[in-house]
């Protein structure tokens, strides 16, 4: 009866098999989805580190450029080349004799520019607003040593 009763409830050995083979080809699946999600993630990361490269060089081709064009301006501008320009377009060097001013009515003239504070010399000149703040330390302790000493007079018969 026992025997029976296991043979009742015993897989068939084909069940068996093919159990086997699904739990095999599960585990070959989420191996291959997690092969896939690696290798996606992989070429992700190598096409922006490439992206990243192009990008480099693309601001280096930048900044030598910018670095060219710079050169090419300080050359333009030199004063050599900008007197053989001035003269091809027929300009002449003036001398002082050559010169003429004109006066322009209202015009202030060239204002000046207070960049620095003033010297020493001139600030001694300057008056300071506020005399207390001309008193050394000493006049003041001494102030107050007199003024002290006069109260304690007072105060002494």
């Amino acid at each position: 009866m026992a025997q029976g009763f296991i043979q009742a409830y015993r897989q068939a050995p084909w069940r068996i098999q093919i159990q086997r083979i699904g739990s095999i080809l599960l585990l070959m699946v989420v191996a291959a989805l997690v092969a896939g999600v690696y290798l996606s993630i992989s070429a992700q990361s190598s096409a922006i580190g490439v992206e990243i490269q192009v990008l480099e060089n693309n601001r280096e081709n930048m900044q030598r450029e910018i670095a060219n064009l710079k050169n090419q301006i300080g050359v333009l501008t030199s004063a050599v080349e900008m007197e053989k320009r001035a003269k091809e377009m027929g300009f002449e060097k003036v001398t002082t004799y050559d010169m003429e001013y004109m006066l322009v009515p209202g015009y202030p003239g060239r204002q000046t520019a207070m960049l620095a504070p003033f010297s020493g010399t001139e600030a001694a000149n300057r008056q300071v607003s506020n005399p207390g703040f001309t008193t050394s330390l000493w006049d003041w302790l001494a102030r107050g040593v007199n003024y002290l000493s006069e109260q304690t007079d007072e105060v002494l018969p």
